[in-house]
């Protein structure tokens, strides 16, 4: 079954390409577009898609407000959101997620980073470009937010610790699989084993722990 998408950007050539690279990956289809926030947001009510790839800066209502409205921590039945922009800023990083986006991006990331972050927010999981991952911790770590971490429900084991490390560093699924030469289910176990130890909800939750308990260092 697809993975069904809703593509709300306020130029007409970027929601082209985006529906272009969307549609030609195996078991995802756009079924909806948008060239304004409004007009997404009822959109995504409308048609219920699996995901919704919004653009930050958009006429009517910005990404941001449109994803609160239909991934925000008030909506009863919310729809899982990916933000992607061309405008590289934290402020940008940090209000998409409160705003309750399961991934963000930059519009350079390329065809197979774009699809892992569609697959991901459709599975429950959130995947943040690695550049913007590293780069949000190091902010997070300077600015005196991160407290006396909790300790996992249970200890990790070894491969969980490498695991950790790679999620940390920005690594994708299929690159920890390669990496670690495991299969990508395996993985996807580990994966799920920490968030439920570790009491997170996401990867960056994960890599924010990882910071925290000084396993990686930005």
């Amino acid at each position: 079954m697809n993975i069904r998408v809703v593509v709300a950007d306020d130029q007409e050539i970027a929601r082209t390409g985006l529906r272009m690279i969307l549609d030609a990956q195996p078991g995802i289809e756009v079924v909806g577009e948008a060239a304004d926030g409004r007009r997404a947001v009822e959109l995504a009510r409308r048609l219920r898609p699996d995901v919704c790839l919004f653009d930050i800066r958009m006429p009517s209502l910005d990404g941001i407000e449109a994803t609160r409205s239909v991934a925000g921590p008030s909506v009863e039945d919310p729809i899982a959101v990916v933000v992607i922009t061309t405008f590289d800023l934290d402020e940008y990083v940090y209000a998409a997620l409160r705003a309750g986006a399961r991934g963000f991006l930059l519009k350079d990331a390329g065809p197979d980073l774009l699809a892992q972050a569609v697959r991901a927010a459709a599975g429950g999981d959130a995947l943040i470009a690695p550049n913007v991952t590293a780069r949000l911790l190091a902010a997070f770590a300077g600015s005196g937010r991160a407290g006396r971490p909790i300790k996992p429900i249970e200890a990790l084991t070894g491969r969980e610790e490498e695991i950790l490390v790679t999620v940390a560093r920005g690594r994708t699924n299929s690159e920890i699989a390669d990496e670690l030469h495991i299969s990508l289910s395996t993985v996807k176990s580990h994966i799920a084993r920490l968030m439920t130890k570790l009491g997170v909800r996401n990867r960056v939750e994960i890599a924010m722990w990882a910071y925290e308990t000084n396993r990686v260092r930005f």
